[in-house]
């Protein structure tokens, strides 16, 4: 796709007002400030102005960029891309989880059994992705701050018949000091369950995020602030904000993650 000249405001002519087009995934367009062209993989939240959307280049390159009036050309025109309507629903709908949605869902009595996570970034994707599905069941999520008191944790909480514990581990890979600790832990009514990822974080597709992978963080360095520095991201905090506003249902999770999590789901459900 070439620019094209649709009115030049010093030169006298009235720009041409640029027709609004729905950023539909698939959507191939061009940014012309830097001539980048790609297919519309979808759009987030950006400014209190602008959303912005995500292109994806015939190289597998992602870049965002926000989305102003007339900001695009589609086959050569300029453009506005605006935020797809929200498509009209046929049959159930789907939670974020992929399963079916409990319409007026009103509020339930917490179910003695818990799951716990290991840190509140845990908490707040698990409640992102199966919120609604543990809503359903009255099944809490509490975050640990760290695995190395689920020991004295699990002995004060008690577990036994109709009050079963459900436990997300991080880098849980056989030998490391998480593995150690799920093996003296489990029981009847305590199942652990994890991922090989370093962090959470990890366990979201780079893609959703919109990179091409997470990077390598030396040894010693903290790995979200590796993380962070090594994409330009900022403090942990806004990392976090990123890779949170990037995950909209469980496709955008890697697979262990998404299974360990719907083992917990079923084991504390169980009557």
């Amino acid at each position: 796709m070439r620019s094209q000249d649709y009115g030049d405001v010093l030169g006298g002519r009235k720009p041409v007002a640029a027709p609004e087009v729905a950023a539909e995934p698939g959507t191939v367009v061009e940014e012309p400030g830097s001539g980048f062209c790609g297919a519309v993989v979808r759009v987030e939240r950006g400014t209190a102005r602008h959303d912005a959307v995500v292109l994806e280049d015939r190289h597998g390159r992602h870049r965002v960029f926000p989305m102003t009036p007339a900001g695009f050309l589609l086959d050569g025109r300029p453009v506005t891309l605006v935020k797809p309507a929200p498509a009209a629903v046929s049959g159930p709908r789907m939670s974020a989880s992929g399963s079916r949605r409990v319409e007026g869902l009103g509020a339930k009595v917490a179910a003695a059994s818990r799951i716990w996570v290991e840190g509140v970034h845990d908490a707040e994707l698990v409640e992102l992705v199966w919120g609604h599905d543990l809503r359903v069941e009255g099944v809490v999520v509490q975050p640990l701050d760290g695995v190395d008191v689920l020991g004295e944790r699990v002995a004060e909480f008690g577990p036994g018949p109709g009050r079963r514990l459900g436990v997300l581990v991080d880098h849980l890979v056989a030998g490391s000091k998480e593995a150690r600790i799920a093996e003296r832990v489990a029981g009847e009514h305590v199942l652990v369950t994890g991922h090989p990822y370093v962090d959470i974080w990890q366990a979201v597709k780079p893609s959703a995020v919109g990179i091409a992978a997470w990077p390598v963080v030396p040894r010693g360095v903290p790995w979200k602030e590796g993380v962070c520095a090594a994409l330009g991201w900022g403090d942990a905090g806004e990392g976090w904000r990123r890779v949170r506003s990037s995950v909209t249902g469980f496709r955008d999770l890697e697979a262990p993650l998404v299974g360990a999590v719907e083992r917990l789901i079923d084991f504390v459900t169980e009557q």
